[in-house]
C-alpha cells in the first residue's frame, strides 16, 4: 500500500515537472490567438529550457553564495510544494504535512531567497525588483492565508487532502464564504504568479518590471531553473485552485485507473483554467505600481467578507 503511495507521488511529481511547461505554452498559445497573433508551438517552452541549459553560467565577480543557491533553493522548494498538493490523489505519503500554512510557507521562503539573490549583485534593476517584490508579498501573503483560512473554516481543517476529500462529498457545497474566498483566490493568483494586471511576465522593459528585475543578471543552468520554477508555481496555483475549490476527479483511491482518470482529468481543468487565464490577461492592462494596493486589498476584503459571512451565515 505504501509503495503504491509512493509510487503515486512521483507520478504527481513528474506531472508538474514535465506539464508545467506545456501549460505555459498553451497559455502562450492561446494568448497569441486572442491578439491575432501567429502563436509559436506548444513545445517552445521545453526548447526555451533546453536552450538555457546548454549555455555557459556567467556569474558577477562579487556574486556570493546566495546568488549560486537560490536557483536550487527556489527549484527544490517548488517542487516540494507540489509532492504536498492533492492533484492525483487525496491519499499522498506527505498528506499529514500538506498543510496550507506549511504551502504558504515553501511559496515565502522561495520568494525571499529570490529577493536576496535580487540585491546580492547590487545592480540598480535587482534592488528595485526585490524591493517591489516585497511590497507584493506584503500584501498578497496576508490575503493568501485569510481566502485559505476561510476555506479551511467551512470544511474544518487546513489540511489540503482533508479540505480536498470534504469538498469532493459536497458537504461544503453553495457556501457564500466559498464563492469570496474562491474571488479572492484569483486575484492572488495574478500576483502570486506574476500575471497581467500586476507585472507582465513577457516584458522587456525594466522599470515596469516586479519578479523579472530580480533575475536579470543569471544565465545558463541557473536561469532555466528560475524559468521552470516559475513555469512550475503558475501550474501550482491552478491544481491548488482546482484542488480547493473543484476538487472532481481527484481519485480516492490508489486504483491505477482512478489515477490515471484523475490525470486526464486535471489536464483537463488546467486547460479550462488556461483559457480563462487568457481571458482576464486579455481583457485587462499592466496596472501602475502604485494601483497595486488597491487591487491586493481587494484580494484581501473578500477574503475577510468570506470569513464574516461564514460566522454570520453558516
Amino acid at each position: 500500500m505504501m509503495l503504491g503511495r509512493l509510487v503515486t507521488e512521483l507520478l504527481q511529481v513528474a506531472l508538474l515537472v514535465g506539464a508545467a511547461p506545456l501549460f505555459v505554452g498553451w497559455v502562450r498559445m492561446l494568448k497569441c490567438w486572442t491578439q491575432g497573433r501567429t502563436s509559436a508551438s506548444l513545445l517552445q517552452p521545453y526548447r526555451d529550457l533546453a536552450k538555457l541549459f546548454s549555455k555557459d553560467v556567467v556569474l558577477a565577480e562579487n556574486a556570493s553564495w546566495i546568488f549560486r543557491f537560490t536557483p536550487y533553493l527556489v527549484f527544490g522548494t517548488t517542487i516540494i510544494a507540489g509532492a504536498v498538493v492533492p492533484m492525483l490523489t487525496i491519499n499522498l505519503p506527505l498528506a499529514p504535512i500538506a498543510d496550507v500554512i506549511v504551502l504558504v510557507g515553501l511559496f515565502a521562503i522561495a520568494r525571499f531567497f529570490t529577493a536576496l539573490a535580487g540585491m546580492d549583485i547590487g545592480t540598480a534593476f535587482g534592488g528595485m525588483g526585490s524591493s517591489r517584490e516585497m511590497m507584493v508579498a506584503s500584501l498578497a501573503e496576508p490575503a493568501m492565508l485569510m481566502a485559505i483560512f476561510t476555506v479551511s473554516l467551512a470544511n474544518k481543517s487546513t489540511s489540503l487532502s482533508h479540505i480536498a476529500e470534504v469538498m469532493y462529498s459536497g458537504q461544503s457545497l453553495l457556501k457564500p464564504s466559498l464563492a469570496f474566498a474562491f474571488i479572492a483566490f484569483i486575484l492572488i493568483t495574478l500576483a502570486e504568479t506574476g500575471r497581467i494586471p500586476v507585472d507582465n511576465p513577457s516584458t522587456h522593459l525594466e522599470l515596469t518590471m516586479l519578479h523579472e528585475a530580480m533575475v536579470l543578471e543569471y544565465s545558463g543552468r541557473h536561469l532555466a531553473l528560475i524559468e521552470w520554477a516559475g513555469m512550475m508555481k503558475l501550474f501550482l496555483f491552478m491544481a491548488l485552485g482546482s484542488a480547493l475549490f473543484f476538487p472532481w476527479g481527484i481519485a480516492i483511491s490508489d486504483g491505477p485507473l482512478e489515477i490515471a482518470g484523475a490525470g486526464i482529468i486535471i489536464l483537463a481543468k488546467l486547460a479550462a483554467s488556461g483559457i480563462v487565464l487568457v481571458v482576464i490577461e486579455t481583457g485587462l492592462a499592466k496596472m501602475r505600481l502604485f494601483r497595486l494596493t488597491e487591487f491586493l486589498g481587494s484580494a484581501f476584503l473578500m477574503a475577510t467578507l468570506g470569513m464574516l459571512s461564514f460566522f454570520i451565515l453558516e
